[in-house]
């Protein structure tokens, strides 16, 4: 007998109405399973029989307000009480009112335990668990600092939800889940039942990488630092990078000198190895608290220990290996420098500058000058600022170099501490000062060359030479916070000169990076709100960006400030310091609130500014951003699509992104000659060292850039774009990537104000040059106990090809001109005719048709053998290869190297995170590089964090060490570097 389906629930409504209170609890019990299909009857239908219920409510609620007053109904045992405030949760879910659906489940007692029991739980648990964990993380924030007290069937349900997730080994959505409701008990107890460090470092990244407030972010991070088990370099603890990451944050040295001298002397190369990687993160107030903190050692070991320690921390160590790691590995292919040369017209402004400032990307940080020094006719024919941006090349060209910066710039630099008067002089002596800060950016506590930036900017009486030495003073003392330089730039700000008051303006901003002083702050609005001069303003503007870098919350009121100025220039500095301010965080509001101004602001320089400035919030999580600009990049406001460009550039550097690529690339064809600019540069952001293996849009883009550059008929700016992108994606001599984040994970600083004086150059092109402060080196340097280089090699389990360098050029093929028929007099061709017939009566004569014809198929045939070569070496490419220390690994290629297990050195810490090698350095069948793959494999990859600078351990100490020598670049005699152009080969 088939059984019926119901079709109505008007029967078991009808038990609702009678008196007998086992009959209405029967009924409850009958109306959960028919909720889902008759929700709207049992709504509707008994408003029907009780009017009386209804005059308080909208009929729709009336059986719901029933089913409240069973709840509250002394007639009913509890258990029958919950059940009714059940059902009148469920039918409020159904009504679409959620938190009417919460306070009833949360009053339903047993009844809601039982049915959340269930684990195959319907939407409806889903739905009221997520609200009450949404209201638990309320009311914990609104009892922080309020005060107002949680419900208690609330903390109970919480409280399930947390021993539930512990019970089914779902720690990290309880970790996330107590991060957000402050429950910080939860971590400290998940972790003593699992001591899982991966557990400690996913709620620091958690932390790290969301928005909570600062002193949040401390308090949680003061919490995990002691759960963290001390480090070992045997066992290759895979929380080094964490800690690191952490100790940098917090940027405490009472925190971090303690932890540094608990590795002395046990654990020396450990300790090396966390001065390295806090150097290269920290703060320069950090590290130089550190320094002063650390200990000076009982014994003469450890007193030796502190001293490396204390000369690592200072920055300079680094910055001389990875000096000489650029100027090694220099692979500049200068014929494309050759091909740009010929093609810009050397005597407009613009082209010389676009081809100084590709020059400069492309040999940044190698001291090889051999273009500038092979074209000097050249560089005579730069006049005025072209001239300043030419000599402040140098600075690029040499950054790093500090020990012989004053010498190479030396020929340069104002005389005696006095401008020269020779007309056009000061162009080159404000450069060579700017140049010298851009050399010792990042150099650590050199106060020599701050001591002589200042000196100069207060003696000099131009505001060109004031110009160049404001700008190198910002630079070379970022994040210093020196008052006395701050004056001196106060000083040169209040001279109301717009060109050196710009300067000054920046320069103001770098040095008290980060402070967020409020006082700094209103000297600064105070002074752009009286002065006449825009330069100044936007100045003014970018620096309080740079003051309340990295502040979060403690910038609130002054972003709220800024955005509803009148003047847009301080709108556009509102936008920046938004920006900086919640730099990296990927914060929700910052986020909304650009995309806001994107749209809906009246000047078209801020709604640019606001699409770039998407990039400095969302450059940990890149793959959101082409999803974010895609529908921006195709507005009708150009500025908004060239903002969109940029966007996508620095916010995807170096991961060869394709789906960046692809909206970039019809960009380059649009009709507006500064957005096909802003989509050149940004393709070589995102493609600095990609492969064509790697990345299918390579030789497509480099061949858009020579024929860009090649075209006298196209826009001035979209040549410029094109020259300063082919800079970009051989920076460095092909050896740097463009990354705002430290190898630790933490922000890169100097990137970060690099990239955003880089944005600039919309207005001023000098500050193009700052975009080097974001080239970061791509090396493997393995350093053994006395921070010597020893020889040895190390295993890269990916195909050769896939992390290659680009094939050199290939010179133009001069095509020569067809020969024209010549006429053949009558007399002639009678003479030929003879000849031909005496010809062919001669069997031993050479014909000199055929032998033509034989030479054309001995080039056939050899061409056939050198492609089936060619053939036969792409099948027969190894799955792995050997690398040498001290070379080139991309940050992409790091997840594939290994060290062999039988190798004399072992480095202390993991090379990366995501280390993808079998162990002992055996090769692994990757699918990287196949067909469709493209780069998005190695995307995951690109954040990892690991190679630079490792400290190893060496397995046989007692043979003898091969270390590879290190000597300093030649100087020549009138003290500039020797040009080393192809170092290596």
């Amino acid at each position: 007998m088939v059984v019926r389906a119901l079709s109505s629930a008007a029967g078991v409504l009808a038990l609702l109405s009678e008196p007998d209170p086992s009959f209405k609890q029967h009924a409850l019990t009958a109306l959960h399973p028919l909720v889902p299909q008759f929700w709207a009857e049992i709504s509707e239908h008994i408003a029907l029989m009780h009017v009386f219920l209804s005059s308080c409510l909208p009929s729709s609620h009336s059986y719901v307000l029933y089913s409240e007053s069973l709840y509250e109904s002394d007639q009913l045992p509890k258990i029958a009480r919950d059940v009714a405030a059940l059902l009148a949760s469920k039918v409020y879910y159904y009504l679409g009112e959620y938190d009417e659906a919460l306070s009833f489940a949360l009053g339903a007692g047993s009844a809601f335990e039982e049915e959340a029991r269930n684990y195959n739980s319907s939407e409806y648990i889903e739905t009221v668990i997520s609200k009450a964990i949404d209201r638990y993380i309320l009311q914990r924030s609104e009892e922080a600092f309020i005060g107002t007290k949680i419900d208690s069937p609330l903390q109970s349900i919480i409280e399930s939800i947390f021993q539930r997730c512990i019970d089914e080994g779902e720690y990290r959505q309880a970790i996330g889940i107590a991060l957000e409701s402050r429950r910080l008990d939860v971590i400290s107890r998940i972790y003593s039942i699992t001591h899982d460090v991966s557990l400690l470092s996913y709620a620091m990244e958690a932390v790290l990488d969301t928005g909570f407030s600062l002193l949040y972010r401390d308090q949680i991070l003061n919490l995990l630092l002691p759960l963290f088990p001390a480090p070992s370099s045997r066992t290759k603890s895979s929380h080094i990078h964490s800690l690191a990451r952490l100790l940098v944050t917090l940027n405490n040295p009472s925190l971090t000198v303690p932890f540094l001298t608990s590795l002395v002397p046990k654990e020396n190369l450990l300790a090396y190895q966390f001065a390295f990687d806090l150097a290269e993160g920290g703060t320069r107030d950090f590290l130089e608290g550190v320094r002063k903190l650390l200990p000076e050692g009982t014994e003469q070991e450890t007193k030796d220990i502190f001293d490396k320690l204390r000369n690592v921390l200072g920055g300079q160590e680094s910055v001389k290996f990875y000096l000489e790691f650029l100027k090694r590995t220099n692979k500049v292919d200068m014929l494309i420098l050759k091909n740009s040369k010929e093609s810009l017209e050397p005597r407009s402004s613009i082209y010389h500058t676009a081809l100084t400032l590709q020059n400069a990307f492309m040999h940044a940080g190698t001291t090889s000058d051999i273009f500038l020094r092979e074209n000097l006719e050249w560089l005579g024919m730069a006049t005025n600022w072209a001239k300043f941006s030419a000599t402040a090349a140098l600075g690029v060209i040499h950054k790093g170099y500090f020990q012989e910066g004053m010498n190479i710039l030396g020929p340069y630099l104002p005389q005696n501490g006095v401008e020269s008067q020779i007309q056009g002089a000061a162009y080159s002596e404000g450069g060579a000062l700017y140049a010298l800060g851009l050399i010792n950016a990042g150099c650590g506590n050199e106060q020599t060359v701050e001591n002589y930036l200042r000196d100069t900017l207060k003696n000099a009486q131009g505001e060109i030479v004031q110009h160049g030495a404001a700008l190198g003073l910002g630079i070379a003392g970022m994040g210093g916070r020196s008052s006395a330089a701050y004056d001196d730039l106060k000083e040169t700000l209040f001279s109301d000169s717009a060109v050196a008051g710009e300067a000054a303006g920046y320069a103001m901003g770098l040095v008290m990076l980060g402070s967020a002083s409020q006082t700094c702050a209103d000297e600064m609005i105070t002074y752009a709100r009286e002065t006449q001069h825009e330069k100044i303003i936007r100045g003014l503007a970018m620096a309080l960006a740079f003051v309340f870098y990295g502040r979060q919350e403690e910038a609130d009121e002054t972003i709220r400030s800024l955005l509803t100025e009148k003047d847009p220039i301080l709108r556009y500095g509102g936008v920046y310091t938004l920006a900086l301010a919640y730099a990296g965080t990927s914060n929700n509001d910052a986020v909304r609130q650009l995309l806001h101004i994107a749209v809906s602001d009246t000047s078209d320089d801020v709604r640019r500014a606001a699409v770039t400035s998407l990039a400095f919030l969302l450059f940990k999580n890149p793959g959101q951003v082409p999803r974010i600009v895609q529908l921006l990049s195709e507005s009708y406001n150009p500025h908004v699509r060239c903002g969109a460009t940029l966007a996508l550039g620095i916010a995807c550097a170096g991961t060869g992104m394709q789906d960046a690529v692809e909206i970039l690339e019809p960009m380059t064809k649009d009709g507006v000659d500064f957005v096909r600019q802003g989509a050149f540069i940004a393709l070589g952001m995102i493609l600095v060292q990609q492969s064509e293996t790697s990345s299918p849009s390579m030789s497509s883009t480099r061949a858009l850039y020579t024929k860009v550059i090649s075209d006298k008929h196209e826009d001035p700016m979209a040549r410029f774009g094109a020259a300063v992108g082919q800079g970009l994606i051989d920076a460095g001599g092909r050896n740097v990537t463009i990354s705002l984040q430290s190898r630790a994970g933490s922000r890169n600083t100097n990137a970060i104000v690099g990239m955003a004086l880089f944005c600039q150059f919309w207005y001023w092109y000098p500050l193009t040059h700052c975009a080097c402060l974001a080239f970061e080196p791509t090396a493997i340097i393995g350093l053994n106990e006395d921070l010597k280089v020893p020889k040895f090699e190390f295993v890269s389990n990916a195909r050769p090809s896939l992390f290659a360098y680009p094939a050199p050029a290939i010179p133009p093929k001069r095509e020569t001109a067809a020969k024209m028929a010549t006429a053949v007099l009558s007399t002639t061709a009678k003479v030929k005719a003879r000849e031909k017939r005496k010809a062919a009566a001669d069997p031993d004569a050479m014909e000199t048709s055929k032998k033509d014809g034989d030479v054309e198929m001995k080039m056939e045939d050899v061409g056939s053998e050198e492609s089936k070569a060619i053939s036969t070496k792409r099948k027969a490419e190894p799955s792995f290869e050997k690398v040498a220390n001290f070379s080139r690994v991309t940050p992409a290629q790091l997840s594939y190297i290994s060290f062999p297990s039988d190798g004399r050195y072992q480095p202390v810490r993991p090379v990366s995170l995501h280390a993808q090698a079998a162990k002992g350095g055996r090769a692994l069948s990757t699918g990287v590089g196949k067909k469709g793959n493209g780069s998005s494999g190695l995307l995951s990859e690109r954040y990892a964090g690991g190679g630079g600078i490792l400290i190893l351990v060496d397995e046989r100490p007692g043979d003898e060490v091969e270390l590879i020598d290190l000597s300093p670049p030649e100087v020549t005699a009138n003290g500039s570097a020797v040009p080393n152009g192809h170092a290596s080969e």
